[in-house]
């Protein structure tokens, strides 16, 4: 399916129907891995509709010369979900298989658009935060998959890489991950376009702290193995979200879940329990 953002096709699948949940990739990646990471989840928790998009540069979605930073990825995404949430539900597909239709200029006043839950990964979860700093009034809940909050590598707290952690099962897991979704991302991918951004912190960087209190139930997940955004940064977060569950999990990487998918379902689960509770849409515990 497609939103039109200006003169930009954004690339998004669509399966369910109920309250929107949008699945933001992380930097470069499409939304195949995060579609089949989570969409089994879904299974127990019926009335969410789930939007997993494509970012400007990535999978279905082309760039533009006019996206120059993440300022203006930002905006983008931001608008395309408003657009998105706002729109009449598309008919549900069935499976987890892509669906494509003609781009629709957008529709209806951004304001009025209903309420949603957003899921970021990496980037997306600065993304996510993003969109969640713009109103967080509309946001039902929010979840954080190995989130980038320092943007300055240099400046991140990180742990060391230790490779005794990872046996051979866990390397030919990733191996599996790896060929099956980011190789796949990053042939799609406009390399070019998404390197003038992140190569630069500046352009990489939003302009606004994106810092904002949400009193809805939170998810924060890291692993305590993950080299690339860490573990350590994320623990600030927690004083903007009240309702906020955070979890390092061992023998986890920036990739996560790789080998063992039950225990980040489990928590996905959870977090899904508490947005219906909060709802009305389930039993206490």
């Amino acid at each position: 399916m497609i939103s039109l953002v200006d003169d930009l096709p954004v690339y998004y699948e669509s399966f369910g129907a109920g309250r929107p949940i949008v699945f933001l990739p992380g930097w470069g990646n499409a939304n195949g891995e995060g579609r089949d990471v989570h969409e089994p989840i879904f299974a127990s928790h019926p009335g969410w509709r789930r939007i997993y998009l494509d970012p400007p540069g990535t999978g279905q979605t082309p760039s533009r010369p006019w996206i120059k930073n993440q300022d203006d990825m930002l905006d983008v995404l931001a608008r395309a979900v408003d657009d998105i949430v706002a729109a009449d539900p598309a008919p549900a597909t069935a499976d987890p298989a892509p669906a494509t239709g003609d781009p629709a200029p957008a529709t209806g006043d951004p304001s009025a658009a209903p309420s949603f839950a957003l899921a970021g990964t990496s980037a997306g979860a600065l993304h996510a935060r993003g969109i969640v700093h713009r109103d967080p009034t509309r946001i039902l809940g929010l979840l954080l998959r190995v989130p980038g909050v320092i943007v300055d590598r240099a400046k991140r707290t990180l742990p060391a890489d230790d490779p005794s952690v990872w046996d051979d099962d866990y390397r030919a897991a990733n191996q599996r991950k790896q060929a099956l979704y980011y190789d796949v991302a990053e042939a799609m991918a406009d390399l070019q376009f998404l390197a003038a951004i992140q190569t630069d912190v500046a352009k990489y960087s939003l302009s606004i702290d994106p810092r904002t209190r949400l009193d809805a139930p939170t998810l924060i997940v890291t692993g305590r193995q993950d080299v690339m955004t860490g573990y350590a940064d994320a623990w600030g977060l927690l004083e903007d979200y009240p309702r906020a569950t955070y979890a390092v999990l061992d023998r986890a990487d920036h990739d996560l879940p790789i080998d063992d998918h039950g225990l980040y379902q489990a928590l996905v689960d959870d977090w899904l329990t508490r947005m219906d509770q909060k709802l009305g849409q389930a039993q206490p515990r």
